[in-house]
């Protein structure tokens, strides 16, 4: 039996490779996507989410545009990161589907009701503002997810300040109504995926595929490479989307431990922070649990191997 995903993201160049993965991996069944407003302005992602499913072979996967601004606060994007378009450096193909005319939000509560309670997994690679709308507008998904496995936040690492991180405070609000529902969550912050190196060794393993897909994965991390080293010091940027699709994957490949997550709303200086509480034994009723190791070469094993049937099965 395959996991059934519902992918709601913002590519992204890291969001890309989130897409790769998990349309390229036998586990997994990508019943839906959806686009909010993060890495760039939602016309930009949801335009790119459209050429990457036509790149990736996923057109007859539902893609609908959701959210364009967090829940209270005005929309930022990080285009020293992504670039003008949400994928600098990237040429897209013309998309070969339409957009869904649902918005984002209803097609994540559209897909969970009609699916078999527990037979959804949520990924969440961008803010979570549609995820918190559904939630509020249809608060049966609730209990009928399987899971919410969502990129963003850290217990210790911060990336747009020093505490914070981006997804998270994009929409903190959005992310504290997803934290406080009662369904399980888990977090892969800053501090697993800050393991996901993009390193020379990683690009010439995944650049020896040979395809039109490599091609746009190697022109991906390019500007990726270049735009994350320029912004923030890195000389080999840290994957981070593709780590929550790994973890609905294989489990084992991340490591995982209960602890309950809050989100700072109101701090001067730590607003946007996820607060991990650590202390032992976590109650009874912790439903929240946060990433903390990563085994590096078996997820880029994944990687490499879901490239491998990408390109295999693209037209």
């Amino acid at each position: 039996m395959t996991k059934k995903v519902l992918l709601d993201c913002d590519p992204g160049h890291d969001d890309a490779v989130a897409m790769l993965l998990a349309q390229g991996n036998p586990e997994l069944e990508v019943v839906g996507l959806s686009t909010v407003g993060g890495n760039q302005t939602l016309a930009k992602v949801t335009r790119n989410a459209l050429g990457l499913a036509t790149a990736f072979s996923m057109t007859d996967v539902p893609i609908a545009a959701g959210c364009a601004r967090p829940l209270v606060r005005q929309p930022q994007v990080a285009p020293e990161i992504h670039g003008e378009s949400g994928l600098g450096g990237v040429h897209l193909p013309l998309p070969a589907m339409t957009l869904d005319r649902r918005h984002g939000v209803k097609l994540i509560i559209d897909t969970v009701m009609t699916s078999d309670p527990g037979g959804i997994t949520l990924v969440a690679t961008g803010p979570l503002t549609n995820i918190a709308m559904a939630a509020r507008l249809e608060p049966r998904i609730v209990e009928r997810v399987a899971e919410v496995v969502l990129m963003g936040g850290g217990q210790h690492t911060g990336n747009i300040t020093p505490v914070a991180e981006f997804n998270v405070h994009t929409d903190p609000e959005a992310a504290h109504i997803v934290f406080h529902e009662p369904w399980p969550v888990t977090m892969v912050g800053l501090d697993l995926t800050h393991q996901a190196l993009a390193t020379d060794e990683v690009i010439a393993d995944l650049g020896a595929v040979p395809g039109p897909v490599t091609a746009l994965i190697m022109d991906l991390f390019d500007a990726f490479r270049a735009a994350y080293e320029h912004a923030r010091g890195f000389p080999a940027p840290p994957v981070h989307d593709p780590c929550a699709v790994a973890y609905c994957i294989d489990p084992s490949i991340v490591e995982t431990v209960p602890v309950p997550v809050d989100v700072e709303l109101g701090g001067h200086l730590t607003e946007g922070m996820t607060v991990a509480d650590f202390r032992t034994p976590p109650p009874a009723d912790c439903h929240t649990r946060v990433a903390t190791t990563l085994d590096v070469s078996r997820f880029w094993a994944l990687v490499h191997d879901a490239l491998v049937r990408v390109q295999a099965g693209a037209r």
